[in-house]
């Protein structure tokens, strides 16, 4: 399957620039060629390219096929790491394992204050197509800490490892179902107040394991973990 990505397939009948060239000169798909082509939001169109234009390749829908979404939905928030290619990683591969929504905020002890959202979407693009998957991720702007803490979700955690071993696993404290936000704090960690802030906020505190993970590792067991208790 040739998956190409059109967020407004129904009114637009035609790729993006990107997307055109990578169809006819990358692929060599040409006229009469069929392609399947996602809106990002669960639907998928059965299509027959008409101008193998590799500035604007134009398409004819043929059929439509809907995709119903998952009963779950999964939210991550993430400090930004110092290192803008772990960033790129982290985003590539919660959008494979399948995420609904990532957010980025700025820590106390933040190292990187800045993010190319564009760069970030176009990669989570790629990896939704790579998948197959038919819905394309929310991806919020940098935010501040407070802003986080007023996420809506029907479950909310803060991943943090305390001293104590207090905190419950995410796989025995999370519950199927809804939608679950899960805070994962930058390299040098949450700084205390913002622990008590978020605990302030009604989050949970929860591991994700026994040992201290990297930033981008963290956000990728979160987001396994919530698929696992949603479908074992």
């Amino acid at each position: 399957m040739h998956l190409f990505y059109q967020p407004d397939a129904e009114q637009e009948s035609f790729l993006s620039e990107e997307e055109s060239r990578h169809c006819v000169k990358t692929l060599r798909l040409t006229k009469g060629d069929t392609i399947d082509v996602t809106d990002g939001k669960g639907k998928r169109y059965k299509s027959v390219i008409e101008t193998a234009d590799p500035r604007r390749c134009t398409f004819r829908i043929q059929e439509t096929f809907v995709q119903t979404p998952r009963p779950y939905r999964i939210h991550l928030a993430v400090a930004p790491t110092k290192n803008s290619d772990r960033i790129e990683w982290l985003v590539e591969k919660t959008v494979e394992l399948g995420i609904d929504h990532l957010s980025f905020f700025v820590s106390k002890h933040s190292e990187r204050r800045l993010l190319k959202i564009d760069r970030l979407e176009k990669i989570a693009v790629a990896a939704m197509k790579q998948s197959l998957q038919l819905f394309m991720p929310v991806i919020d702007p940098l935010l501040d800490f407070s802003s986080v803490l007023t996420k809506p979700a029907d479950q909310r955690f803060i991943a943090h490892l305390p001293e104590d071993a207090s905190a419950a696993p995410l796989a025995k404290a999370g519950l199927p179902g809804g939608t679950t936000l899960v805070l994962i704090g930058p390299e040098g960690d949450f700084a205390k107040p913002e622990i008590e802030a978020a605990l302030a906020s009604g989050f949970n505190m929860v591991t994700l394991g026994s040992t201290r993970l990297r930033t981008e590792t963290a956000a990728l067991a979160a987001c396994h973990t919530i698929h696992l208790i949603n479908t074992i």
